[in-house]
């Protein structure tokens, strides 16, 4: 069992949210589509006794993107940077969040006393990933326009993640390799991928690699895992923990391998704790994970469990 906890240093987890304090809603990647699966995940969040603000402009567009890369922006740093505000909400994925990130700067860290939650997956890896960097703890969990499909568990767990209660392990396949200790990065391969070679890439000395894909073909996944594989970044990494890939078979008729195939190939060979089919990704249930925890991944009972 490898234990190693040296060196290893969790992110600043925002003050627990509690019924009453105010969330802001923004839209930092798609156009928003979805517009009644939006407003069940609103209704969720303020049925639990939330008040949650929704900036006029929420149904903006520009192309694929919810407006203009300034105005996307704008609502980012307004949301952050509101005294009052203590989480911020994403409407959905899709594409953009990238964007928003040229010459940007997370504001008043350093002086804040109540750093914000953010809260999303898929596109908003982008973010997550950027603020870890920063020193700030998010939560991979769903965005406002999937969270009405979650089951009850999966939302209790994201209420559980962010009003500061103990989170439940969770149990998938284990491919062997012993128990390490780490902390967790979560993210959308795809996403995580094209970070690769930026400044937006966190440190990955000492990570449990947590990744999740949807309507990637198994040639797509296995020209990603090949890039990390190539950059020397998965060498730095302790363990993998592997979420749903939905949608991700080759077209009918169509030379494959699956995709299950691609992620043992591609890893497998690594000498690494690896768990995969974990409960969280792009497809109900989608697991609430916190960025930058301590967690412990056993690849020979198959699970990933909060410290």
């Amino acid at each position: 069992m490898q234990s190693k906890t040296q060196n290893l240093k969790s992110k600043l987890v925002p003050p627990p949210l509690k019924p009453g304090d105010l969330l802001r809603v923004i839209s930092p990647s798609g156009a928003l589509r979805e517009f009644e699966a939006f407003q069940k995940g609103v209704e969720i969040w303020r049925s639990r006794g939330y008040r949650v603000e929704i900036f006029p402009e929420i149904e903006d567009k520009w192309g694929y993107l919810a407006g203009k890369d300034e105005f996307r922006r704008e609502q980012l740093a307004t949301a952050w940077q509101e005294p009052e505000c203590r989480g911020v909400l994403c409407t959905r994925g899709g594409f953009g969040s990238t964007r928003i990130l040229e010459n940007w700067t997370w504001q008043n860290l350093e002086n804040s006393a109540h750093p914000l939650w953010l809260i999303g997956f898929s596109d908003i890896t982008a973010l997550l990933w950027s603020l870890y960097t920063a020193g700030i703890s998010g939560v991979h969990g769903s965005v406002l326009t999937t969270l009405a499909c979650e089951p009850d568990w999966s939302i209790q767990r994201l209420f559980d993640c962010v009003e500061g209660r103990p989170l439940a392990p969770l149990k998938g396949c284990g491919w062997g390799g012993g128990v390490v200790n780490g902390i967790l990065l979560p993210g959308n391969l795809t996403v995580a991928t094209h970070l690769l070679g930026t400044p937006m890439l966190p440190d990955m000395d000492g990570v449990v690699l947590a990744l999740e894909d949807v309507t990637e073909v198994p040639y797509r996944i296995d020209r990603m895992l090949t890039q990390w594989r190539m950059s020397g970044v998965l060498s730095k990494v302790r363990g993998i923990a592997l979420g749903s890939f939905s949608r991700c078979e080759a077209p009918a008729n169509v030379p494959s391998f699956s995709v299950e195939e691609v992620l043992r190939d591609r890893l497998g060979d690594l000498g690494i704790p690896i768990v995969s089919n974990l409960p969280f990704g792009h497809e109900a249930p989608n697991a609430a994970l916190p960025v930058g925890v301590p967690v412990q991944l056993d690849a020979d009972k198959g699970i990933l469990n909060i410290l």
